[in-house]
């Protein structure tokens, strides 16, 4: 399975020009996709430099054979009606099993710019490794309070996630809201962080449960053991590591516009599930598109 993960700027590149035509090139060039992970993709904000427009729509149309999801963190609408949307966008051509999004928290944080986050989720299944549960997400940038608690978040959906494949509900073959549901131990958590390798919100994702911490008083049942014992052994592993040890990250940020920096960083990454660890052959970063501000990260598990 292919996977290629893109803070797309609204597909707005280094030279002014919006387009979703070289965002999808460019990711067709790092690989024969079968996961398509976009971050800030716009819907409605015309008044945004290059005038976006309905980037879901025309990406769908340049990916026939694809299923689009788009969530969308930010929803509003301007004085006159126009609805306006901005978020996350998984493509596949991959059976869909399932689709969820997730609000991530907003904590007020008095003076510092911020907008609302989220993470997409679609388990799918592949041919290789069975269903897989894909994650994507942008973090907010300008607020540490924010990014630590959406990094809390992700943690706990991860663990949630876990912990029902290792005990999943009561069968329910009703047809109805409540009938069976896909729970799958293999997952894949990426897009744009805003934090690089060094910050305690890297470190956190990565961590072991501190199960210890908050255990209530009284033991837990057996069956509770259990599934803490299970989900608690699902870590996230940053992919680079696995695959390239201490070697630095590439960068993915800030190559060529220095406006928020005056260093190249890597803030965009790829984590893996404990289970898919074994599975994986392959990261790299394209280093030479400017067709946005940061650059798209393909990993390829087999």
């Amino acid at each position: 399975m292919k996977l290629v993960t893109w803070n797309t700027q609204w597909c707005c590149g280094l030279d002014g020009t919006v387009s979703p035509q070289r965002i999808v090139d460019g990711a067709r060039a790092m690989a024969d996709f079968d996961v398509l992970c976009l971050q800030e993709i716009a819907q409605g904000y015309d008044h945004m430099p290059g005038a976006p427009g309905d980037q879901p729509a025309q990406l769908q149309a340049l990916l026939p054979g694809f299923q689009l999801f788009f969530g969308a963190a930010v929803d509003e609408f301007t004085a006159d009606g126009r609805r306006q949307r901005f978020g996350n966008l998984i493509a596949t051509r991959l059976p869909v099993l399932r689709v969820e999004h997730h609000a991530l928290p907003w904590p007020a944080d008095a003076g510092v710019r911020s907008m609302p986050r989220m993470c997409s989720v679609v388990t799918l299944q592949s041919p290789t490794l069975g269903a897989v549960r894909v994650m994507t997400t942008h973090l907010e940038y300008y607020s540490a309070v924010q990014r630590m608690a959406q990094a809390q978040a992700l943690r706990a959906l991860h663990r949630q996630a876990s912990a029902h494949a290792a005990a999943p509900p009561a069968a329910d073959h009703s047809r109805s809201p409540f009938q069976d549901k896909p729970h799958t131990p293999h997952a894949i958590l990426c897009g744009d962080f805003n934090l690089g390798t060094d910050a305690p919100e890297y470190a956190l994702l990565q961590a072991a449960d501190d199960l210890e911490e908050k255990a209530p008083a009284a033991p837990a049942a057996p069956a509770q053991s259990a599934i803490n014992s299970i989900a608690t052994g699902l870590r996230l592993h940053d992919a680079w590591r696995v695959l390239r040890g201490e070697a630095a990250h590439a960068p993915t940020f800030r190559l060529f516009d220095r406006r928020y920096g005056p260093e190249p960083i890597a803030c965009d990454f790829v984590f893996v599930s404990d289970t898919l660890v074994p599975r994986l052959r392959r990261m790299e970063v394209d280093v030479r598109t400017q067709a946005s501000d940061h650059q798209p990260v393909v990993v390829e598990l087999g």
